[in-house]
């Protein structure tokens, strides 16, 4: 049998349109929070809530690539919303160190999930920052 007979034998991923439409509202407001505003810590809420609900949204290696950036830069202090490491929930969730090994990790499952991201060069260097960082 030709290779061009052959069936697809990935399964695709059956996708719910509500759970999709909201993520990518989320998406979208991410981006809003990301470029103009940096308006990081936002970013990084709202893609805790759209991970913890939707995690097969059909645009998840964007929403990694920004809450590994998002990440980053918070992790160098940077952006509008400054994070209080006098505060103990802050100092948790937002300590530089905390910040960088989420990177790390959120661009290591950003690439898993899609290798040709149109992100991985830029993630790829930023990888190699944190890495020599630690």
């Amino acid at each position: 049998i030709p290779a061009i007979a052959q069936r697809n034998v990935t399964p695709a991923i059956d996708r719910d349109p509500i759970l999709e439409a909201d993520a990518k509202k989320n998406l979208d407001v991410a981006w809003q929070g990301f470029k103009p505003k940096r308006a990081y810590k936002q970013v990084l809420l709202r893609f805790e809530e759209t991970f913890a609900a939707y995690p097969d949204f059909s645009k998840m290696d964007e929403f990694l690539y920004l809450a590994g950036m998002s990440s980053y830069y918070l992790s160098k202090n940077e952006g509008k919303q400054k994070v209080n490491l006098k505060v103990e929930k802050e100092r948790e969730k937002y300590s530089p160190e905390r910040l960088r090994q989420d990177a790390i990790a959120y661009f290591a499952l950003m690439l898993e999930r899609n290798p040709k991201s149109p992100f991985k060069d830029e993630v790829a260097k930023i990888q190699q920052e944190l890495q020599a960082s630690k």
